[in-house]
C-alpha cells in the first residue's frame, strides 16, 4: 500500500484532524436531519450514521435499513455534509454507492472476516467509483488480520483507505468497552506511514464520560482524526446511547482538544495508571479464586489422607508455568519467584483445612 492517497474534501482543512460524527444508528428521519442540522451548526462537515446495525444478539433494533439512506442523500443536500455508513454485504455496498455515499467504513466484525472483505473488494472493483473506504480494527487483536483486510480494498483499485482504531473486545468488565491496546495501530503507522488512522474514542470508551479524554489522547499521539459518536438525543437513543453525546457537548469536546508539536508514543500517564490499578484489582481477585480451590484441594486431601505437598505436581508447575511466562516476555527469575510465593500460600491454606483451623 504505498501509493494511497491522501484523503481529502473540499471545505476541510487538511492541516487539521478530520472529523466525522453523527448518531450510531439512523433511526427516523427527523432524529437524522435533526442530528445532522445540530453538527452543522457546530462545524462538522462529515455526517456518520448506521443504516445496517446487526447486534450481537437479536431482538433489538438493526438498522433501519435501505429506507434511511434516503435522509442521508437530504442530510446532503439540506446540509452540505458529506454522508458516511458502514457497509457489510455486497448489497450494501452496491446501494451505498447508488445513494452517494461518499465515505463508506468497514465494521470490526467483517473486518476480522477475511470471505466478507473479499466480498466487499470484489464489488468495489466492479462498481470502479473513487471513494474513501475505512477499515475499523478486527474485534481480536490481530495486526495482521487488520492490515490484510485494507490490502484487499487495496488491490480492488482503492487509493483512498483509511484506518479506524476502535478498541479490542474483552471479557469481563474494565475501564474501557474495547481495550484501546495503543501499540496496535501505533505499530500500523510505524509501518504504513502514510495510512491515515482515525480513532473512534466511543467504542473504546464505551461511556460519554471518557470521550473527551481519549479524543486527547488521540491527538497526543498524532492520529489524524476522529469518529464519534453524537445524537440529538443520546439518552433515547436505540442502540449504544451510553456512549453518544449530544452535537453541543461535541462541539465543547472538539475545541477543547489541544493539538501539541510533539507526540506521545503511547498512552498518558494518568490513563496508564488506571489501567494498572485495573488490573491490579483483577489479580486480586483470580489470586482469591485460586485460594478458595487450594483450601477446597485441601479438604479433599483431608478427607483422604493425603500430605499437602507433593513434589511432582510442584515441579511440574514450576517448569510449565515459567516456560509459558518466559515466551510472554517474563524473566525465567520472575516466574519463579511469583511462582514460590503463590505455592507457598497455597499450601499454607491447604495446611490450615487439613489442621481444622480454615477460617
Amino acid at each position: 500500500m504505498k501509493d494511497l492517497e491522501p484523503i481529502i474534501f473540499d471545505g476541510i482543512d487538511p492541516e487539521k484532524p478530520i472529523v466525522i460524527a453523527g448518531p450510531c444508528s439512523a433511526e427516523t428521519e427527523e432524529q437524522v436531519i435533526t442530528t445532522a442540522t445540530e453538527l452543522a451548526n457546530n462545524g462538522i462537515k462529515i455526517f456518520r450514521a448506521g443504516i445496517w446495525k446487526p447486534r450481537t444478539k437479536p431482538g433489538g433494533f438493526e438498522g433501519i435499513g435501505t429506507e434511511g439512506l434516503a435522509w442521508l442523500q437530504e442530510v446532503k443536500t439540506k446540509t452540505g455534509m458529506y454522508t458516511s455508513t458502514e457497509v457489510a454485504t455486497r448489497q450494501h455496498v452496491k446501494e451505498a454507492l447508488e445513494a452517494g455515499i461518499d465515505i463508506l467504513w468497514i465494521g470490526a466484525r467483517t473486518s476480522a472476516n477475511p470471505f466478507a472483505m473479499q466480498e466487499i473488494a470484489d464489488t468495489l472493483k466492479e462498481e470502479g467509483k473513487d471513494i474513501t473506504v475505512l477499515v475499523k480494527n478486527p474485534v481480536n487483536p490481530d495486526l495482521e488480520l487488520w492490515i490484510g483486510a485494507m490490502q484487499r480494498i487495496y488491490n480492488a483499485g482503492i487509493r483512498k483507505i483509511g484506518a479506524i482504531h476502535r478498541g479490542f473486545s474483552t471479557y469481563g468488565k474494565h475501564l474501557y468497552r474495547n481495550l484501546p491496546q495503543w501499540h496496535i495501530p501505533i505499530e500500523l503507522r510505524l509501518r504504513f506511514p502514510n495510512l491515515p488512522i482515525f480513532v473512534d474514542p466511543s467504542h473504546i470508551g464505551g461511556k460519554r464520560e471518557l470521550i473527551g479524554p481519549i479524543c486527547q489522547q488521540a491527538m497526543d499521539m498524532g492520529f489524524n482524526g476522529l469518529i464519534i459518536e453524537s445524537h440529538c438525543n443520546p439518552d433515547e437513543a436505540w442502540s449504544d446511547a451510553s456512549q453518544q453525546v449530544t452535537p453541543e457537548i461535541l462541539n465543547f469536546i472538539l475545541n477543547t482538544l489541544v493539538i501539541r508539536d510533539s507526540k506521545q508514543t503511547t498512552e498518558n500517564l494518568t490513563l496508564l495508571r488506571q489501567q494498572i490499578d485495573q488490573i491490579d484489582n483483577e489479580l486480586l481477585e483470580v489470586l482469591s479464586k485460586r485460594m478458595r480451590i487450594s483450601r477446597e484441594i485441601g479438604q479433599y486431601k483431608k478427607e483422604h489422607r493425603m500430605p499437602a505437598v507433593q513434589a511432582g505436581r510442584y515441579n511440574d508447575i514450576m517448569r510449565t508455568r515459567v516456560k509459558l511466562g518466559e515466551e510472554m516476555g517474563m524473566s525465567v527469575d520472575f516466574m519463579k519467584t511469583i511462582l514460590l510465593a503463590i505455592h507457598d500460600e497455597s499450601v499454607r491454606q491447604q495446611i490450615e483445612v487439613l489442621n481444622d483451623r480454615a477460617r
